[in-house]
C-alpha cells in the first residue's frame, strides 16, 4: 500500500504514504501523544505495537474512517494537498487511536508478533533491557476477558505491593492503563493461602481448582 511507518524520539509514529502522481512522501496520520520509541512491530497495515524509553507498551491503530478517507484522498494531486495541509495539534489531520496502554517498568529492546507453538495462537513477544522475556496474549472470548479482568481486580486487593503503592496506579504511571490484564498479578493467585484462594474463587463463582485450570490453560496457549 505504499506506506512507511516512522517512529522517532519526540513525536511517536507518523504514517507516511508515497504518492506516485506527485512523486512525494506525505504524512497522512500521526500519534497525538509524544513518545520516545525504542522498538516496534507491525500487527497489520493499520496497527502498530511499540515500546518507549520510559517502559511503556502501547498499540496504536488507524480508524476505519481514516483508512477509507486516505485511500480516496490520494486519487488526485489537489485532494492530496487538501489532506496534507489540514493540520491538527501541529500535526496531521488524522490521529491514531491508542487501543492499548500498559506500563511495564522496563525498556523494551525487541518486540515481534509470532507463534511459539505449532498451530498455536499469535502472541506479542518482547524482551527488555534488564533481560526479561514476556508475551502479550490476545483474548479470543469475552468469557475469558471477563474472568481475568475480575480476577485481576480481586488480586489487587489480596496482594497489594509490598511498598504500599497502588497496583493500577503503577501500571498507569505515564498513561492510564487500557486494554491489558496483568497476567503476572493473576498468576499470584497460586501463591495465596487456602483461605484467600477460596475467598477469591467464591467471588468469581468458581472453585479454586477451576481458577487454577484457567491460569494453566492460558499458559498453555503460549508454551
Amino acid at each position: 500500500k505504499n506506506r512507511i511507518y516512522v517512529g522517532d524520539v519526540t513525536e511517536a509514529f507518523s504514517f507516511v504514504r508515497y504518492n506516485k502522481r506527485s512523486n512525494s512522501l506525505q504524512i497522512f496520520a500521526d500519534d497525538y501523544l509524544p513518545r520516545w520509541i525504542t522498538r516496534s512491530t507491525l500487527l497489520d497495515p493499520n496497527t502498530i505495537a511499540s515500546g518507549d524509553k520510559f517502559g511503556n507498551l502501547f498499540v496504536s491503530r488507524l480508524g476505519d474512517d481514516i483508512q477509507s478517507t486516505v485511500d480516496n484522498s490520494f486519487a488526485t494531486t489537489e485532494e492530496a494537498k487538501w489532506i496534507w495541509q489540514r493540520s491538527y495539534l501541529n500535526g496531521s489531520k488524522n490521529k491514531a487511536q491508542q487501543i492499548v496502554q500498559f506500563h511495564l517498568g522496563d525498556i523494551i529492546t525487541s518486540i515481534q508478533k509470532c507463534t511459539l507453538l505449532p498451530g498455536g495462537d499469535d502472541v506479542l513477544l518482547y524482551t527488555t533491557i534488564l533481560g526479561s522475556v514476556g508475551a502479550f496474549v490476545p483474548f479470543v472470548s469475552n468469557d475469558n476477558l471477563e474472568f481475568f479482568t475480575l480476577l485481576e481486580m480481586h488480586m489487587r486487593q489480596e496482594t497489594p505491593p509490598i511498598c504500599g503503592r497502588d497496583h493500577l496506579a503503577y501500571r498507569s504511571y505515564y498513561f492510564p492503563c487500557k486494554g491489558v490484564v496483568d497476567g503476572d498479578l493473576c498468576e499470584q493467585f497460586l501463591t495465596l493461602n487456602p483461605q484467600q484462594k477460596k475467598s477469591v474463587a467464591d467471588e468469581l463463582d468458581r472453585s479454586t481448582s477451576d481458577v487454577a485450570k484457567k491460569l494453566e490453560a492460558m499458559r498453555n496457549r503460549i508454551l
